[in-house]
């Protein structure tokens, strides 16, 4: 998990609201600060990843927006991991988030980290309450076994470029009457690699990737919820040259419930009642996500009664114990009665009084109760 638990933004020395050229302009000055081959402090090492990591989950919208939502545990439970890595020179570590032209100039071939790779998931409510596993399919390009991934025939060697000699970049100089400009860009003949390939590899023609179907399983944590990214460091697509491997993101969906509705770790659901079984009492069968379960409910329970199920919600994520159910109670009134049913509820009302229909507490005041 993460290495810090300090506030990511206060790591950066930013406001929460602070752009995404913000973010990058304070990484950029902290980072010259504090590379060991830098700063002379003794600690020195651990603030610079400190500032690398917080780096890492703000400059991306899918993880800032998980840790402004959810803190470092809305991270673990996404599956965040901070991208390993050694201490290189400045340049090669800013190539790596920033790309190779950071200081205005290139070394020719080097290493790139492979792309991520989005995939969707849709559990039931049950499944996403205990936790499931499930395969998901996704194209992802792998380094070719033929050539180990430089792109070559296998026993061929390449050339270096002489446009560039080497650099993978040429300058254009204009001079004009207001001095000198200098433009660098790719070297068209090179495409910026640095090299000549003159016999590329058969088996993935020369890119030293091929795509691949793969059916990866995934480990879904109870208590999920819809909308939720899983992360899998290293599942994305292969690197460049050996470059390291993106990341896979699962988008986990969960479908509507056709009885249940679910608010943070509570459930919610209606029972219905015929006006006798409220008026007499009944046991009935309520759909739990732990299967059904039978309700006693007693004579004279009123419409808009909640009947609250300690501990048969849903499980806290990356915690402990479980929300409730609230059952709301639902009276059902006929709609058509026969003459005799008519005679006899007649009779009834006749007989009935104040105390048949005194109650405790008011509807609104029940609807109130169930959200406490």
């Amino acid at each position: 998990m993460a290495t810090t638990g300090r506030d990511y933004y206060e790591v950066l020395g930013l406001e929460r609201s602070a752009s995404e050229v913000e973010i990058k302009r304070a990484f950029r000055q902290l980072a010259r600060e504090l590379h060991p081959d830098v700063s002379a402090e003794p600690d020195a090492g651990e603030r610079f990843r400190e500032v690398v990591e917080a780096y890492e989950v703000l400059s991306k919208s899918e993880t800032r927006g998980l840790y402004d939502r959810f803190g470092h545990a809305g991270l673990r439970s996404g599956g965040f991991r901070p991208t390993p890595f050694d201490f290189g020179s400045l340049a090669d570590i800013f190539s790596a988030f920033f790309g190779d032209d950071v200081f205005g100039v290139a070394t020719g071939a080097r290493r790139a980290r492979g792309a991520d790779v989005a995939a969707e998931v849709e559990i039931e409510l049950e499944e996403a309450a205990s936790g499931v596993k499930r395969a998901v399919p996704i194209q992802v390009a792998l380094v070719c076994e033929e050539c180990r991934g430089d792109g070559i025939e296998p026993g061929e060697t390449a050339t270096t470029c002489e446009d560039c000699g080497g650099s993978g970049r040429i300058q254009h100089v204009a001079r004009t009457g207001f001095g000198e400009f200098i433009r660098t860009q790719a070297c068209p003949r090179c495409a910026g690699t640095g090299r000549i390939v003159d016999h590329p590899c058969r088996g993935c023609d020369g890119a030293g990737r091929v795509l691949e179907e793969r059916a990866l399983e995934i480990v879904i944590p109870p208590g999920i919820h819809d909308g939720q990214r899983i992360r899998l460091s290293g599942e994305g697509h292969a690197g460049a040259l050996g470059g390291q491997a993106g990341d896979l993101y699962v988008l986990v969906r969960i479908r509507p419930h056709e009885r249940l509705v679910r608010e943070g770790d509570d459930v919610y659901s209606t029972v219905d009642l015929t006006m006798t079984q409220a008026a007499l009492g009944a046991q009935v069968g309520v759909s739990t996500l732990d299967g059904k379960v039978e309700l006693d409910f007693e004579p004279g329970t009123q419409p808009g009664e909640i009947r609250v199920l300690r501990g048969r919600g849903m499980p806290v994520l990356q915690g402990f114990g479980r929300g409730d159910h609230r059952v709301l109670v639902n009276v059902a009134v006929p709609r058509k009665l026969t003459e005799e049913q008519r005679r006899l509820l007649d009779e009834f009302e006749q007989t009935a009084g104040e105390e048949t229909y005194r109650t405790d507490e008011g509807f609104f005041e029940k609807l109130k109760s169930a959200f406490r």
